[in-house]
């Protein structure tokens, strides 16, 4: 009988726990909404009882728990210092919240990161020692392994992309900063493209109204509209400038996309292979395979789960 943890993925919709072996098998799954309140009360006792759920459902004990949450915390100690979508966790100090409502280990990581650790372990980079993982969503994530190993930073900040800067004087991001990946790649960001050169398009037949979407332009780049057809190119375009540096830093064997907005992957992955092919040094370009995610939603909650299982102390078993 297989060793399971428990593996939680906190985001601003929606906070999932599953439980999962030590060979990737999901035993179990709950969901819920993400309760919203001025602290992170609510958060800690939802977590808390769909943990406990899951475990009684599986009628033994979990080794541990991994926590993905949408945030920069420091390692040790559990302390989150910045959530800007779910700003009731700043200041938390939910692992050992967490840990002593469960009398358990508790594990936690930065979502993005975890996505790229559950990628590596099971999806689209497993047997790569060295691979970048981009989250395309509301905003844009990014987590790093190398040497098959989460690489995090003496800060825990290693793997912002989508605060890469690749338009100087482009619009304010909610980082501080301007011009930031996020700002040009993101399910926002296009929605915002999009109203912005709308009147370079007259034949548009994108519903440019309040409830407009990021779906809407996708389905609208499908049917071939001009207008989505050429959000989607910028997208390829500011993603590939900010790919190619990375190859040149990092030289990766794979660069994952995942997220919602990889779904609109041929509306901009012709754009995107020709700005890093513009601008990387061409060996390196030529041995990034460039792949969409294949875990979807569930990338964080593997990552997490391998975290409870290795508490950080060893290269990810590329076995399974």
């Amino acid at each position: 009988m297989n060793d399971f943890v428990l593996a939680g993925d906190l985001g601003g919709t929606n906070l999932r726990v599953a439980a999962i072996d030590d060979e990737g098998r999901m035993l179990a799954r709950l969901e819920d909404e993400t309760p919203r309140h001025t602290d992170d009360t609510r958060i800690v006792a939802a977590a808390l009882r769909l943990a406990k759920e899951c475990g009684d459902r599986i009628g033994r004990k979990p080794l541990g728990l991994g926590f993905a949450l949408p945030a920069i915390m420091s390692g040790p100690e559990g302390r989150v210092f910045s959530s800007p979508n779910l700003p009731e966790l700043n200041g938390s100090l939910i692992g050992p919240n967490l840990r002593e409502g469960l009398s358990m280990d508790v594990v936690l990581e930065n979502d993005a990161n975890a996505a790229a650790i559950g990628e590596n372990w099971l999806g689209a980079s497993q047997g790569s020692g060295d691979s970048i993982c981009l989250t395309l969503g509301t905003g844009v994530g990014g987590g790093i392994i190398l040497d098959g190993r989460p690489h995090r930073g003496p800060d825990g900040t290693a793997g912002e992309i989508g605060h890469v800067c690749v338009e100087p004087l482009g619009p304010p991001c909610g980082c501080g900063s301007y011009g930031c990946l996020e700002q040009f790649a993101s399910a926002t960001a296009v929605v915002r493209i999009a109203r912005e050169m709308a009147s370079d398009f007259s034949d548009t037949k994108v519903p440019l109204d309040s409830e407009f979407t990021a779906l809407d332009l996708y389905n609208a780049g499908t049917s071939g509209d001009r207008l989505a057809v050429e959000v989607f190119r910028r997208v390829g375009y500011y993603l590939g400038i900010a790919i190619g540096g990375i190859v040149n830093v990092l030289n990766p064997e794979v660069v994952v996309l995942g997220g919602g907005m990889s779904g609109a992957w041929d509306l901009f992955i012709g754009e995107l292979k020709e700005e890093i092919r513009k601008r990387a040094f061409h060996e390196p370009a030529e041995r990034a395979r460039i792949v969409r995610a294949k875990l979807g939603s569930d990338a964080g909650l593997f990552g997490a789960a391998w975290l409870a299982f290795a508490q950080g102390t060893r290269s990810i078993d590329q076995s399974h």
